[in-house]
């Protein structure tokens, strides 16, 4: 049990003085070490006890008895590092994919050609669908006027009918809405692609 207390001792003395060791290595000697860095105010500070935990993300350096820096430690990324790193990666990530699926610019154009045919063809759908609706509609009203020329009230049946021809069409047109403007994503990506693509093989 007490071989066990030692190493683990050991092992905790090995992650809190990394700094110290390697100065020491560097130094030549196990000399007394300075930590200079800057305190909460930006004043800069010369500490033999080391750096207080809540300044170590400011970077520091360390300083051997004559004064020479034996080891910098760099501060750690601001926000806006870290988030500019996480752009990088992303557009790497997805650069490595644009040229996973394209080798030249003409496959581009050609997955946009077909890509923007199927479209057409689901609003060409779409669109003769919704006429069909209209003619219906049209039918349904007509007989609708006839039963009123004839001084009869128009059964609930054919207005029930009629009302829900008009909601289908309303519903129809806000899909077709929606593929147009799927399209014009659809497209605008393309394009995109194809810009990043000429980028990523020199063909400006």
């Amino acid at each position: 049990m007490l071989k066990l207390d030692v190493i683990r001792f050991m092992l905790v003395l090995g992650m809190t003085m990394p700094v110290m060791g390697l100065a020491a290595d560097k130094n030549g000697a196990g000399g007394a070490l300075l930590y200079r860095y800057e305190d909460a105010k930006g004043v800069t500070v010369l500490d033999r006890q080391g750096v207080p935990p809540e300044l170590i993300y400011k970077g520091y350096e360390v300083l051997n008895e004559q004064g020479r820096v034996v080891q910098i430690v760099a501060p750690a990324p601001s926000l806006q590092d870290r988030q500019r790193l996480l752009d990088e990666k992303a557009r790497a990530s997805s650069d490595a994919q644009l040229l996973r699926l394209y080798s030249t610019l003409d496959d581009v154009e050609r997955a946009k050609g077909r890509k923007l045919a199927e479209l057409d063809g689901v609003i060409s759908v779409a669109r003769g669908n919704l006429a069909s609706l209209k003619t219906q509609q049209a039918n349904l009203q007509s007989q609708a006027a006839d039963q009123e020329r004839a001084g009869k009230q128009v059964p609930d049946h054919l207005v029930a009918q009629i009302e829900n021809i008009k909601a289908e069409q309303v519903g129809l047109e806000g899909d077709i809405r929606r593929y147009l403007d799927g399209r014009k994503q659809a497209e605008a990506s393309f394009n995109a692609d194809r810009d990043r693509l000429k980028i990523l093989l020199g063909t400006q």
